[in-house]
């Protein structure tokens, strides 16, 4: 079974176990026993005065882009500091009374995930305000296999956000603790930062071969197979295609009530089922919406699949398709969240070539191949 840094950190006896400890997490931060990280680090002995809890909150259940309220954990009764509100970034008054900042929130091994960013932010704040900083890292349940790896990488200059502060590829295959490192180096931050690792990983493990449950992560990430599908289909958030929020499947199924089912099948050329369903939430709330449901399987190009869908609906569909605002607390206008999302400026406009030169180049865009020797120098598995 796999060791989570966590796991590994309770079954040690460190030094500064009784210093001051703020604690960054969300419930779906988990020994491997399914013990929330907190109360296992408590009921050790870890003096830990504070939490900060990322988007979506310390719950996991604040809806996607919706401003997280501090407040106080029901669970260990400690003060809950959010981090995504007004704020993105502890502050001196924040840390003034902690000695050691540990990170433990699991991610999903997307780029636009936001917890890796949460992840920076804080990094940079220990650096500014002398505090020591402790990862407990967490495997990438998708995989650290870089032959699995996509990009499109982000264009810093144009396309910098919350949902991709930095030049990492769509897909990194990374966990947050390798990820840390190379930010740490290569952005110069030069952070006490140091990662109590894994044990019992490979980088060819995906989630289901870790012998432990699955743990959602967040409000649409309920299942694997979502995942998987996420650094695809998420792309749909920049469009008038539902992504399934609002059903059983989100992240795991896509259409609308303008499309054909069966016309889409034939068109895509991937693994999928015709399916009708009706959103409750999010896009086209109560209507019947026509389209796919996405099989994952462990070699599948996530990326890939998602740009041909929707270039696919796209084509077939002119007079219904659009391109959306998709407004949140860190981008309230919505605006260019394609763009962000992609880490490609005015990314629509490649939308408007023909099918095989589209498929040309959204290859050459998602292949990635010098990311694996520019983090090679960071990986810890």
């Amino acid at each position: 079974m796999i060791s989570f840094g966590v796991d590994v950190l309770l079954s040690k006896n460190v030094e500064w176990k009784k210093q001051r400890i703020a604690l960054v997490t969300n419930h779906a931060a988990t020994t491997n026993q399914l013990q929330p990280s907190r109360k296992a680090l408590l009921d050790t002995g870890f003096n830990i005065i504070k939490l900060f809890s990322p988007e979506h909150g310390l719950d996991v259940k604040g809806v996607d882009g919706a401003t997280i309220k501090d407040g106080i954990d029901e669970l260990t009764q400690l003060p809950v500091i959010s981090l995504y509100n007004e704020k993105l970034q502890p502050d001196e008054n924040d840390l003034n009374d902690v000695n050691i900042v540990l990170f433990d929130i699991p991610d999903i091994g997307c780029r636009c995930y936001t917890y890796l960013w949460t992840m920076t932010y804080v990094l940079e704040a220990c650096v500014t305000y002398k505090k020591r900083f402790i990862i407990l890292d967490r495997p990438n349940p998708v995989s650290g296999s870089f032959r699995l790896a996509e990009g499109p990488m982000l264009d810093e200059e144009n396309c910098t956000s919350f949902i991709g502060r930095w030049n990492i590829p769509l897909r990194h295959s990374c966990t947050i603790g390798e990820l840390a490192l190379y930010f740490n180096t290569t952005k110069n931050i030069h952070a006490a930062v140091e990662v109590i690792k894994c044990r019992n990983w490979g980088r060819t493990m995906f989630q289901p071969d870790w012998q432990i449950p699955f743990v959602s992560t967040s409000p649409a990430i309920q299942k694997f197979n979502a995942m998987m599908l996420y650094p695809g289909l998420v792309l749909l958030e920049a469009t008038n295609i539902s992504e399934g929020r609002g059903t059983d499947f989100p992240f795991q199924m896509a259409g609308a009530p303008w499309t054909d089912a069966n016309l889409l099948i034939k068109t895509n050329n991937f693994m999928a089922t015709a399916v009708y369903f009706v959103p409750t939430e999010s896009k086209y709330a109560k209507e019947v919406c026509f389209g796919l449901k996405f099989e994952s399987v462990h070699l599948v190009r996530s990326v890939m699949n998602g740009l041909i869908f929707i270039k696919n609906v796209y084509d077939l569909f002119p007079e219904h398709f659009k391109w959306n605002t998709y407004p949140t607390n860190v981008n309230p206008t919505g605006a260019n969240h394609l763009d962000k999302l992609l880490g490609i400026y005015k990314s629509e406009a490649l939308f408007e070539t023909g099918p095989k030169t589209f498929a040309r180049e959204m290859n050459e865009l998602t292949t990635v191949k010098k990311w694996r020797k520019e983090v090679e120098p960071y990986l810890l598995y």
